[in-house]
């Protein structure tokens, strides 16, 4: 598989300002922070960066921004997935011409067949010109649930490999066993999944500590597995404390403290309340993460 396919890649924020509308200058703030960082690349306008709830002109927008704004050397994914196959066709194809070196797509909603997603991932993977890389998240598709179902997705040309975002290890590791590239979707247990197979991770919690994670991917290629445990185990006390309120919006007010403000999320997603708000930070403070400038 292609040797870009690896390695810590943020699922980005997408900016946006009180009327929906996409924001560069932030976008290009927070890129600039995850390479700095040592991200390997970036997956845009997946479930984080609410891809799903933003408009086809805007997402292409923001895809073409993303393109323009990452190193030559460094790897970006574009989300292309809707419950419209007509649409994800189009954006597919718009990714292949702005130069993404893959596009992804979770599985469609509305409580879909396998033969039916199949049939999707089958539409996308012959449209585009480069490598897609399809989705296995039981929480969003019931109906990709087993490790065989998976071996089948892949087996469709021009299909590059999955994002994984489960707590099954062991299958993860069947996977890749099998030899497909697999990407980590669990921030939770990403040095578990390193070890069982991974080729990286794709994750929300990037955006705010890439380095933490781009750590624990270099000590497990080093195979130096106690001291990544420890810096997952640090990872581990932000989502832990994170997950007590609406992730997405939760992020972007964490981004915003630290100097990157990315907007509120699009609706029906709502914002943090002020109390929300005020206990968070207090959460941040009590672990030791200073608001304003642990993201720096």
């Amino acid at each position: 598989m292609a040797a870009q396919f690896k390695g810590v890649l943020p699922a980005v924020v997408t900016p946006f300002d009180s009327e929906g509308a996409f924001v560069p200058s932030a976008m290009e703030a927070l890129l600039a922070r995850l390479y700095a960082k040592g991200a390997h690349g970036i997956y845009v306008l997946g479930q984080t960066g609410e891809g799903l709830n933003t408009p086809t002109a805007v997402r292409k927008q923001a895809a073409e921004f993303a393109m323009k704004n990452s190193p030559a050397d460094k790897t970006v994914i574009v989300h292309v997935g809707s419950s419209k196959t007509a649409e994800a066709v189009e954006l597919a194809r718009h990714a292949s011409r702005i130069g993404a070196h893959a596009v992804s797509s979770l599985p469609p909603a509305g409580g879909l067949s396998f033969a039916e997603i199949r049939a999707y991932y089958e539409t996308l993977a012959e449209v585009s010109e480069v490598p897609l890389l399809v989705y296995f998240f039981p929480e969003v598709s019931a109906a990709i649930a087993t490790a065989e179902q998976i071996f089948d997705l892949c087996s469709i040309p021009n299909v590059a490999g999955l994002k994984f975002t489960d707590f099954d290890l062991f299958k993860l590791s069947r996977i890749s066993l099998a030899g497909h590239t697999i990407f980590n979707g669990r921030d939770e247990v990403f040095a578990a999944g390193v070890l069982m197979g991974a080729c990286g991770g794709i994750g929300t919690f990037y955006n705010l500590i890439p380095e933490l994670f781009v750590e624990v991917y270099d000590l497990a290629a080093q195979s130096r597995w106690q001291e990544a445990r420890k810096v997952q185990d640090r990872i581990n006390v932000l989502i832990a404390l994170t997950i007590r309120y609406p992730v997405f919006p939760a992020v972007k007010k964490m981004l915003q403290w630290s100097g990157i403000d990315c907007g509120d999320c699009l609706a029906p997603r709502r914002s943090l309340t002020a109390a929300e708000q005020t206990q968070l930070r207090a959460d941040l403070e009590a672990a030791s993460f200073d608001p304003a400038g642990f993201l720096k």
